[in-house]
Parts: structure tokens; C-alpha cells; sequence
């Protein structure tokens, strides 16, 4: 079961993951039986039931959940356990990856998981940062409830949600947005999550964006890096052919973040989500944490 084609990692990874996580995920056990029982324990360690699916299990089960959205059901069956030990083992893993934060090119111990660590990491070291939104579809809202056409998005003309994500220029992970309702726009997404705040902080990082972010461009000339705009009815031809080499020179400088999109939705979940919306944040950041481990491997 440990096998890259069941989890997506290679064994090396795996084992890297273990080491890593085995303590947090103990502490929050015994701080769950602590709260539970009110107090310190009265059994020596050791004592008492041993847990069914140990914790290489709980982290392979989750790692293949997230990897071909296998049913918990399934995974229950293939490991001799009921299925709500394999929710809840899932529940836990999926939390403790999403708070690893992501993985930075030679810097083994050091890990990027809040937007102003991202500028101040690529102001400190001279990188430019590329930026871009992706929808995840999602399952429409029940009827009757409020705010259904939120998730409806113009341009997947789909219940999606969507998320903002920040790469290198390697296409390597740095950071994710929370999902928003899929019929927000782009440029409003990145200035909810603070990157208009975080360029007039940093005013040395340089982002390349797509066309939908000409809002930031106009409000952060030459830090926001958006393509030429479109020129006016019958430009003469030196114009046009100048304003179509910066675009494909923009367009070539801006294409490793549609890179690093790609690595995301290779992994089944995040191709159609069929569960429950708010389960979907710890699982786009889960996923794109594993991923730039092994972007950087």
C-alpha cells in the first residue's frame, strides 16, 4: 500500500513524512484524551487498547485518499478496520499536512506558510513570484439555502470554488490561498487575501499575472507585471508585432505557475470535489504542501 503508485510519493518521501509527523500527531492524541479525561492520566504509558491502524497506516490510508479519492469504505476494507477509524484517521493526517506549510529550494528547515513569509522570502533572495487563481468543481449548494449563486462561477459556468496560488519561477509551490466562492474574480481574491497590502510592504518583489489581474497592474505599476494592453483600431504594423513579442515574452516568464496548477489537479480530488466544501481548504493545501516537497526533492 506504501507504493508511489498508491500515494503519489516516492518511498524516500514517505519515510521523510513519518519521521515529521509522528510527534505532532501523538501530542494531539494524548491532548485529546487529556481533555477527555479532565486530567493527567492515571495508567502508566502503554496501558490500555492499542490503536487498530497505526500511524504509517492512518498516513499511507490518507495519502491514497487524496491521491485517487478511494472511499473511506474501501480503505476500511483493505486494512481490517471499521470505516470511522479511516474518517477519522483521514481527518487527522489531512490536518497535520495542511499545516506543514511549503517546501523552499535549498533551505531544508525552513518552510513558507504565511503570505508576507512568501514576499519576504522572495525579497530577500531576489525571486519573482508568479501568481494565478484555479476553481475546483464542487457540489451545488442544497436548495433553499442562502447564497447558492456565490459558487457559481462566469467563466467554468460551474458550482466551483477558488483558490490563489503563488509559484517561482520553477513552477515550485510557495503558497495557496483559502477557496473562495467560485464567482468572486481573480484580482478581488488576491486583494481579499492581502496581496495588495503585501506589494506595498515588499516594494522590491516583482509578480507576473495573466489578464485578469489589470487592476493590480494599474495599482502597482512595475511590481505587478501584467501583459501589454490591447492597442487601438489600426495600429500600424511595428506596433503590433512589438506588443505581440512582450506578450509572448510575458506570457513565457508567467507559464511555470500554470505549471505548478497542473502538479495540483494531478492528484484526483482536486479534480472534481464531491465532499464536503469545507473540508476542501485543508485538502487544496494538504496536496499542494506534498507537492512541493517533491518539486524540490
Amino acid at each position: 500500500m506504501a507504493h508511489p503508485l498508491f500515494t503519489g510519493i516516492p518511498t524516500e518521501h514517505l519515510a521523510s513524512l513519518v519521521a515529521e509527523l509522528t510527534g505532532p500527531w501523538v501530542a494531539g492524541v494524548e491532548g485529546h484524551r487529556f481533555r477527555v479525561r479532565g486530567g493527567e492520566r492515571k495508567r502508566a504509558p502503554g496501558a490500555g487498547a492499542r490503536h487498530r491502524l497505526v500511524f504509517v497506516d492512518r498516513l499511507v490510508a490518507t495519502l491514497i485518499h487524496l491521491r485517487h479519492d478511494l472511499p473511506h469504505s474501501v480503505l476500511a476494507l483493505l486494512y481490517g478496520v471499521d470505516r470511522s477509524t479511516v474518517t477519522r484517521a483521514v481527518g487527522e493526517v489531512r490536518c497535520l499536512l495542511a499545516e506543514r506549510g511549503f517546501a523552499v529550494p535549498d533551505r531544508p528547515d525552513l518552510r513558507l506558510r504565511t503570505l508576507e513569509d512568501v514576499f519576504a522570502y522572495a525579497q530577500a533572495e531576489g525571486v519573482q513570484l508568479r501568481l494565478d487563481a484555479t476553481e475546483v468543481q464542487v457540489r451545488r449548494p442544497a436548495a433553499g439555502r442562502g447564497g447558492r449563486r456565490a459558487f457559481v462561477s462566469g467563466k467554468k459556468k460551474q458550482n466551483t470554488m477558488k483558490t490563489t496560488v503563488i509559484a517561482d519561477h520553477q513552477g515550485r509551490t510557495l503558497w495557496t490561498d483559502a477557496l473562495r466562492p467560485g464567482r468572486m474574480h481573480d484580482v478581488t481574491a488576491a486583494r481579499t487575501a492581502g496581496i495588495s497590502r503585501c506589494l506595498d510592504h515588499f516594494n522590491l518583489v516583482q509578480v507576473f499575472l495573466d489578464d485578469g489581474y489589470l487592476g493590480l497592474g494599474r495599482d502597482h505599476p512595475r511590481r505587478a507585471l501584467t501583459p501589454p494592453r490591447k492597442l487601438r483600431p489600426g495600429a500600424i504594423a511595428p506596433f503590433v508585432e512589438a506588443r505581440a513579442r512582450q506578450r509572448h515574452d510575458h506570457s513565457s516568464q508567467r507559464i511555470t505557475v500554470e505549471h505548478a496548477l497542473a502538479d495540483h489537479k494531478r492528484w484526483k480530488q482536486l479534480t472534481r470535489w464531491t465532499h464536503r466544501r469545507d473540508r476542501l481548504p485543508d485538502t487544496y493545501r494538504a496536496i499542494s504542501s506534498l507537492v512541493s516537497d517533491r518539486n524540490i526533492a
